[in-house]
């Protein structure tokens, strides 16, 4: 069951007895009609987690106001904790190269009312995906990176915040982002990539590992961090590979697969449906 008009809360904090109770007591007691609730107890970490979605239709405390009137309940239970009206659509800014199959998905999805955001811009280092993006009706910018980085991407930044973009989605943008970059948006930049991490590090994976002979291809969507392709992971999947596959075969399975594997990282996330802890995160989908 889901209500038009909806929040959501994520939280998580110490292991203890009656904090279910006393997150749907509080909702319950402000005439707050719950919809779904997920959880999730790391025993090794002694850590508690929750995903809790109710109709806000007469909800006694505006969500404007919620801080003040969860806090003391927050504070008891040492809660760490984020709560999101589902009607509200971020703006998502999309970075890409030149391979354009993730970048197609997306914008379709968008298209077709599956991604519950905005799209202002789309952003390249490259030509090759401008009349996708236009077709879309989508503003496109090149950012020329071949003569400064850090100009390129202090350039990048400016149009990000013009924007107002609060989530950066890195649909095969084949560019090492900065530790200034990833510091303005904190588990909101999404990337994906194949699995073959770390045998198959650096340019032509699919080649490589066609030549080895793997049976079992995939790929991996994780947020971004200063650690290159290890930041915490929201979704991977795989497909079997035979002899019978030749490279062109193995390359148009893997490209599905990240098609996938990054639209469903996207929509959770937008959805609000990851809690990131350390290096982990608990995808409540």
């Amino acid at each position: 069951m889901k209500a038009s008009n909806s929040a959501v809360l994520l939280l998580h904090c110490p292991e203890r007895k009656g904090v279910v109770a006393a997150v749907t007591g509080f909702l319950y007691q402000n005439n707050g009609n719950i919809l779904q609730v997920d959880e999730h107890g790391d025993a090794e970490l002694d850590l508690f987690m929750m995903r809790v979605e109710w109709d806000t239709t007469d909800f006694h405390v505006p969500l404007e106001g919620f801080a003040e009137s969860f806090g003391e309940l927050a504070r008891e239970f040492q809660m760490q904790w984020t709560v999101h009206p589902t009607g509200y659509r971020p703006n998502v800014a999309i970075m890409v190269s030149k391979s354009g199959h993730c970048l197609a998905d997306l914008l379709y999805r968008h298209h077709i009312g599956e991604l519950a955001c905005e799209i202002p811009i789309v952003l390249s280092n490259h030509e090759e995906q401008r009349s996708l993006a236009e077709f879309y009706k989508i503003p496109f910018r090149r950012i020329d990176v071949s003569h400064s980085k850090n100009t390129a991407e202090q350039e990048a930044l400016a149009i990000l915040q013009e924007a107002r973009v609060e989530v950066v989605v890195l649909a095969r943008y084949m560019q090492i982002l900065s530790s200034d970059f990833i510091a303005r948006y904190p588990s909101r930049i999404i990337n994906i990539h194949h699995s073959f991490l770390p045998a198959f590090i650096g340019a032509k994976p699919y080649h490589r590992s066609f030549e080895r002979g793997v049976k079992l291809i995939g790929a991996t969507s994780h947020y971004v961090t200063e650690v290159l392709d290890e930041g915490p992971i929201i979704e991977q999947d795989i497909t079997r590979i035979s002899h019978r596959d030749s490279l062109e075969d193995m390359m148009r399975k893997g490209g599905d697969m990240e098609r996938v594997v990054l639209s469903r990282a996207v929509r959770w996330h937008l959805e609000n449906r990851v809690i990131v802890y350390g290096k982990k995160t608990v995808v409540f989908a």
